[in-house]
């Protein structure tokens, strides 16, 4: 794809269903013939896999040669709207990784970088679980710093903090989450816009291919 070129967002494909220890979970693969990594994205709490920044990223990793799968939670699979505690969640993302890196779903060959993110509580998810699934990068999508209104909770930069391997924010410049800092190998992209990541979509789908590609030098 030509650095110009807009990305086009694209259907979910191929829906495969895994089994986890909290219920059926749904994993959209998008393969591509010798990948240079692979891309595995979560969605938002209240939110599915076809959120316009999951999209747009998708299919601009693709046409870099990235395969890329989309995960759909087993609480949405089930129809509830309302996400589970964070162990369940970090549980049932570890067992969807597992079954993408088996022979019978193949979807994380060996001996390619393998990324994991998503937007919002899925980046979160990524975070927490970065080490144990094995990932070479994490890409955070509007990660949702504190709770807006909600000073009595904690804040969840520790999430991102506890993570060793390269991380990639892209925040809304007035996400009312706030604007997580930079840190020791994590970079922060601001974009313009809210939580919602739609207002400048291409921005959002650069910064990401910049940073997808720096895992591949």
């Amino acid at each position: 794809m030509p650095d110009d070129a807009p990305a086009l967002p694209e259907e979910p494909a191929r829906p495969v269903e895994i089994a986890t220890r909290h219920g059926l979970a749904r994993a959209y693969v998008r393969a591509t013939d010798r990948p240079l990594g692979v891309l595995v994205l979560g969605h938002g709490a209240g939110g599915g896999v076809q959120a316009p920044d999951l999209l747009a990223v998708s299919a601009a990793a693709r046409g870099d040669g990235w395969s890329v799968v989309l995960v759909e939670q087993p609480y949405r699979v089930a129809g509830k709207k309302v996400p589970p505690r964070p162990r369940v969640l970090d549980e049932a993302w570890c067992d969807v990784l597992a079954a993408l890196r088996a022979r019978d779903v193949g979807a994380v060959p060996d001996g390619v970088p393998l990324v994991t993110g998503g937007r919002s509580a899925g980046a979160r998810v990524a975070c927490r679980t970065a080490e144990a699934t094995g990932a070479a990068g994490v890409l955070a999508l509007a990660f949702p710093t504190a709770p807006p209104g909600r000073p009595d909770l904690p804040s969840r930069l520790p999430e991102l903090d506890q993570v060793t391997v390269p991380v990639l924010v892209v925040q809304g410049a007035t996400d009312p989450y706030g604007v997580p800092p930079e840190g020791p190998g994590r970079r922060v992209v601001v974009v313009p816009g809210d939580h919602g990541l739609k207002k400048d979509v291409p921005g959002v789908v650069s910064a990401v291919r910049a940073w997808l590609a720096e895992r591949t030098a």
